[in-house]
This record gives C-alpha cells, structure tokens and sequence, in this order.
C-alpha cells in the first residue's frame, strides 16, 4: 500500500487541493464519504441554479474532474488514490440533476434536503457496492477518466433509484412525521 501523501503536499498544491475536495479527502477513514459531504454542501449552493445552468457546472466539474484527478494521481503515481475525492462530488452533483427538475417532488413532495439525503445515501450505496458496470470501469479504465467515470455511474444509479423508490420513502416519511 502506497503512504499517504503529506497534508502540507496536498493542501498547498493546487491540483491535489481540487482533487482532494479542497482537503476534505484527508479524513484519515472513509475519504470517500466526506468528500461527497462536501458535494452534498455544495449543492446546497449550486442546487438553487437554473435547470441549464446547474448541468452546466456538472459537466464542467465532470471535464474538470477528468483533468485534475488525473493529474493528482500522475503526480503521486497512484491510480486512484483514496483521498482523491472530486470524482465523489461530480458524481453526487450527477445523481442530485432529478432534484434540480424537481422530479421527486412530483412523485412526492417531501423537502429538498430530504431528497438531497436519500440521493446522498444512494450514491455512497452504490459507490462502495460498485455494481456492474461500475465495477469494471473501475478495474479496467485508467487516468482521470477511469477515477471520475466509476463515480459518474454510481451517481447515474442513485439519481435513478432516488426517483425510483421516492413513493415507498415518502410513505414511510408522512407515516413517522
């Protein structure tokens, strides 16, 4: 196992700094999930954008992404280094696009943040699951498109199964509130 690079390294070289998730990727267990954290806290600034104008920043965070992330693992010579987090949030900002067309809301209007949390825990679902396809392009596509592309797909299944099983969990919801 490759050791972690130092905090100093990441946090003031500005490619790992993006890659990272502005340090977030440093947590010393689970970096995975607190980059998505920060995804998830970001939303709550770009979720409020216009439909065009949010997929916008998806897909140039996604282009981005495929830089950076990259260039991050190039520099530390690890593919996909654990702490590299961006590939987390673009693939969050993926999954929560039913949310910017309010699509849950349609098929049960339950508060934004609630949706945002069930999409959050669909995509870490499967992220860490890595269902086929997923799988495979993580195992078999190099550089910054294999290291985004894995987590462009985890967010593809969860914006779907956040849709999905939106009526079953707003029952559930309203039957508790």
């Amino acid at each position: 196992m490759t050791p972690r690079p130092p905090n100093r390294l990441i946090l003031t070289t500005p490619v790992h700094f993006w890659a990272f998730g502005f340090g977030s990727g440093l947590a010393p267990v689970a970096p995975g999930t607190f980059g998505s954290l920060v995804g998830l806290l970001l939303y709550g600034v770009i979720g409020w954008l216009p439909r065009e104008l949010y997929w916008a920043v998806v897909v140039l965070a996604f282009l981005f992404g495929l830089y950076i992330c990259g260039a991050s693992a190039r520099l530390l010579k690890v593919h996909d280094e654990p702490g590299i987090v961006w590939d987390e949030i673009v693939g969050l900002w993926l999954a929560l696009i039913p949310l910017n067309m309010a699509i849950p809301q349609m098929v049960a209007p339950m508060p934004v943040w609630v949706w945002a949390v069930i999409t959050f825990i669909w995509f870490r679902f499967f992220d860490i699951l890595k269902p086929w396809p997923i799988r495979w392009v993580d195992r078999h596509v190099g550089g910054g498109t294999g290291i985004v592309l894995d987590d462009v797909l985890a967010g593809v299944y969860a914006g779907l199964f956040t849709v999905l099983t939106g009526w079953p969990i707003a029952w559930v919801f309203a039957w508790l509130g």
